[in-house]
């Protein structure tokens, strides 16, 4: 899954050492997705190198691609969202000048507007000004 956002909080880094004697290292950020109804995400990063590696900053926009996960435990549930890959959106144009596509043609402002053919259904209509309605 993917989602993208600006980042409002990096949480306190967490670390420890396993069972099998290796040390880890965990990190939780928060994201607030942009839109209409906004919405908060909160996502963990596991591994030093992980994190060293997405080096987010606050205040930047990112895309995050994560899993979704869910344990039981004391008969309670948890769910985690893990981000195994961090990337910045493509850059926006640096020029002010709005984005517009030229038209197929430019027209001569100097020009006069082609006249109107007349429609074999312009005569079926009332010649009165005042009743423009055909019924």
């Amino acid at each position: 899954m993917e989602a993208q956002g600006k980042v409002i909080a990096i949480l306190e880094a967490r670390s420890g050492v396993s069972k099998a004697g290796r040390e880890w290292m965990s990190q939780e950020y928060v994201i607030e997705t942009p839109g209409q109804y906004p919405k908060k995400i909160c996502f963990n990063i596991f591994g030093a190198d992980r994190i060293n590696e997405a080096h987010i900053q606050m205040g930047e926009e990112i895309i995050i691609e994560f899993d979704i996960d869910a344990r039981e435990w004391q008969g309670r549930w948890f769910t985690s969202i893990n981000a195994f890959r961090v990337t910045r959106p493509a850059a926006m144009p640096v020029n002010n000048e709005p984005m517009m596509q030229e038209p197929p043609f430019a027209a001569d402002p100097f020009s006069q507007p082609a006249p109107m053919q007349q429609s074999p259904f312009d005569n079926a209509l009332p010649s009165d000004p005042g009743d423009d309605l055909p019924f």
